[in-house]
């Protein structure tokens, strides 16, 4: 198996030998460990996970929409990227403007889980279709408060000041590369309750040695079966194109996490990846020399990547 695999697999089976069953605030229940690293060199490739298909356009749009400071799900839409519809959908059909079938959990419980689905999917194309067509209906619907980008690129001072953290991490890399400061964050208390959802990958830190760059991400609380996977790819992608902007060498993507966990409905997901062997790494190529901040989908291209099918597990919302 393959290092990159190999690692995520340990954890996996740390969880299925080791987690403890906790309740949580989804009410689906989990298994969870306390405190887990890992650690992927950049050198080996890129860590895209072979032993289930990880969709790398769902990865690298999201965190080009995070690079963006956009928090307004249209811009995912448009590449066909529903990794945040569930929580923009969830605000809409408990706003008292939605006047459609009961989308709630009592609505669940009225109806045959068939019937609930297909009533739920035809709502949430209705809502996908009005997001990317009603610019009024987006600003108000669309939008998930001072998420992830908001903070990396638009944190607000005690004096009403802006703070773009990754703009300014990139110039302290390039201009003092042995700071220990190369932080930047996602949570912020004062603001956590205008979220969505509060940052599960709260805070990242770079580290220059050797003309390599590595990046450290602190992760709260970790869905190691369906976000995990993106987490991992996420960062490493971000590494990458860091190092590139400051003229160095992608080192090492170091992941701790805090609460990593397994959704007890995913355990059966689990298990069938648990029993695949990986294939080789792919690698990854920037072909454009385009500032970070300016870098489209089109311009990554990942290079000979083989995996098993996708494995399908429902998301706690």
């Amino acid at each position: 198996m393959n290092n990159f695999d190999k690692v995520y697999h340990d954890l996996l089976g740390r969880i299925r030998s080791e987690g403890t069953f906790k309740d949580d605030r989804t009410g689906t229940g989990t298994y969870s460990v306390f405190g887990h690293q890992m650690r992927f060199d950049l050198s080996e490739g890129f860590p895209l996970l072979t032993t289930k298909k990880v969709l790398f356009k769902m990865i690298a749009t999201e965190l080009i929409w995070f690079i963006r400071g956009d928090t307004n799900i249209r811009f995912l839409l448009e590449y066909d990227n529903n990794i945040w519809n569930e929580w923009a959908f969830k605000k809409w059909v408990e706003s008292e403007e939605y006047d459609g079938p009961d989308m709630t959990d009592f609505g669940r419980r009225a109806l045959k889980d068939e019937d609930f689905n297909s009533i739920y999917q035809d709502e949430m194309k209705k809502f996908k279709d009005r997001i990317l067509t009603d610019d009024d209906f987006s600003r108000k619907y669309g939008d998930l408060g001072n998420v992830y980008g908001k903070q990396w690129r638009d944190w607000i001072g005690p004096d009403g000041e802006s703070i773009d953290q990754l703009k300014n991490v990139i110039e302290a890399i390039k201009t003092n590369p042995d700071s220990r400061r190369h932080i930047v964050t996602a949570w912020n208390p004062a603001e956590i309750d205008t979220m969505a959802l509060p940052p599960c990958h709260s805070f990242f830190q770079f580290y220059v040695k050797d003309g390599r760059l590595s990046l450290q991400l602190y992760q709260r609380s970790a869905d190691v079966f369906l976000g995990v996977p993106f987490n991992i790819a996420s960062y490493s992608l971000l590494l990458l194109m860091v190092a590139k902007e400051c003229s160095l060498e992608a080192g090492d993507f170091v992941h701790t996490m805090g609460d990593a966990h397994i959704y007890a409905n995913h355990i059966e997901a689990v298990d069938k990846q648990l029993e695949r062997n990986s294939f080789a790494p792919p690698s990854l190529k920037i072909n454009s020399d385009a500032s970070i901040f300016e870098i489209d989908y089109e311009d990554f291209e990942v290079v000979g990547y083989e995996s098993h099918p996708y494995i399908k597990a429902p998301i706690a919302v």
